[in-house]
C-alpha cells in the first residue's frame, strides 16, 4: 500500500492500482504511522509527499519488492512482471522513445512502462520515477548514470525555404518560447543570431520541427528529429550547436531489481541500435 502511494503521490492513483478504496488507503496509511511513531507523508494541493522518514521507509518497501519479484521468478519460472516508471524530456518522448519503449512493452509480457514526460527533473530519490534519461549527467545523489549517446542537431526547414535562404534571404527561425529560453540550443542561437526574427516559439524540439514542416521557419532540433520528420532536409550545414550527451539514471539500490535492470539494458539497447540518428554530422 505504502509502495503504491509513495510512488504515484495520490490516493486515487493508488487506490486503483490496489483495488481498493480512498478510505481504506487512508485507514492504513494512518495505522502505519502510528506504528512507526512518525509522519510519513505531508499532503499538498496537487498530492502527497513523503516526509525523509517516508522515504527511508519508501526505499525499505522497494528493495521487498524487488527481493519478492526475484523469488517468484525463480520459484514459478515465469516472466518478471510489474510497472516501471520512465521520465525523459519531451522532445526526446515525442520524436525517439515513445513509439520504442512501447514496442518494448509489447514484446516483453508483464512489463508494463509508465513514460513520462514532467518539464521539470524529477526526483529518484524521492522515487518520482525509477528510471530517468537526462541530457545532464548529475554529480550528486545516490544514482548511477550510464550515457547513451551523444547528440548531435542542427537547422532544417523545407526544401522550398532552404533554397531561398542559400539565395541570399535572411532567415527566419522557429524557437522556444519564452518559459524555457534558457535552454542551451535557445540561448546558443540568441547569440548567433541576436536580431534575427524568431516567427514561432514551442516548448520542445518535436513541436518545432513540426512548425517547420509548415515552412515558417528555420529550426534548430536535434539530427533525431531533423532527419526523421517528414519534409525537412539540412539547412544552413556550415552551422550546428554544441553535441550533448544522453544520460539514463537509475538509483544505486535499485541496481540488484531485475526488472529496472531488464528495461534499463533494454534502453540502452534502443540508443544503441539507432545511434546514427544522434550523431553530429561528420561522425
Amino acid at each position: 500500500m505504502f509502495l503504491a502511494l509513495g510512488r504515484h503521490g495520490s490516493l486515487s492513483a493508488a487506490a486503483r492500482i490496489l483495488g481498493v478504496n480512498h478510505a481504506t488507503i487512508a485507514r492504513r496509511l494512518h495505522a502505519l504511522e502510528e506504528s512507526m511513531g512518525e509522519k510519513l507523508v505531508e499532503r499538498r494541493p496537487d498530492g502527497y509527499v513523503l516526509t525523509p522518514a517516508g522515504t527511508q521507509v519508501l526505499a525499505a518497501a522497494s528493495d521487498m519488492a524487488a527481493a519478492a519479484r526475484t523469488v517468484r521468478r525463480r520459484e514459478d519460472g515465469e516472466a518478471l512482471r510489474g510497472l516501471v516508471r520512465v521520465n525523459a524530456p519531451p522532445a526526446l518522448s515525442q520524436g525517439f522513445l515513445a513509439a520504442r519503449l512501447a514496442d518494448l512493452a509489447a514484446s516483453h509480457a508483464g512489463l508494463d512502462i509508465d513514460l513520462a514526460t514532467d518539464i521539470r527533473a524529477v526526483s529518484l530519490e524521492r522515487h518520482e520515477t525509477d528510471i530517468a534519461i537526462r541530457m545532464t549527467n548529475p554529480q550528486d545523489g545516490d544514482v548511477i548514470a550510464r550515457r547513451l549517446v551523444t547528440v548531435g542537431g542542427g537547422f532544417y526547414a523545407t526544401r522550398a525555404l532552404c533554397e531561398r535562404i542559400a539565395a541570399g534571404e535572411a532567415p527566419v527561425f522557429i524557437g522556444f518560447d519564452e518559459a524555457d529560453s534558457h535552454v542551451p540550443d535557445a540561448t546558443w542561437l540568441s547569440r548567433q543570431f541576436p536580431r534575427s526574427r524568431v516567427a514561432f516559439r514551442a516548448g520542445n524540439h518535436a513541436l518545432q520541427a513540426l512548425a517547420a514542416q509548415s515552412g515558417a521557419g528555420i529550426a534548430l532540433v536535434p539530427h533525431y528529429i531533423g532527419r526523421t520528420v517528414a519534409g525537412l532536409q539540412p539547412c544552413m550545414p556550415h552551422l550546428a550547436a554544441p553535441p550533448r550527451d544522453v544520460w539514463m539514471l537509475i538509483r544505486r539500490r535499485d541496481r540488484h531489481d531485475p526488472l529496472l535492470r531488464l528495461t534499463a539494458e533494454r534502453i540502452a539497447a534502443i540508443f544503441e541500435k539507432d545511434a546514427g540518428l544522434f550523431m553530429p554530422d561528420g561522425e
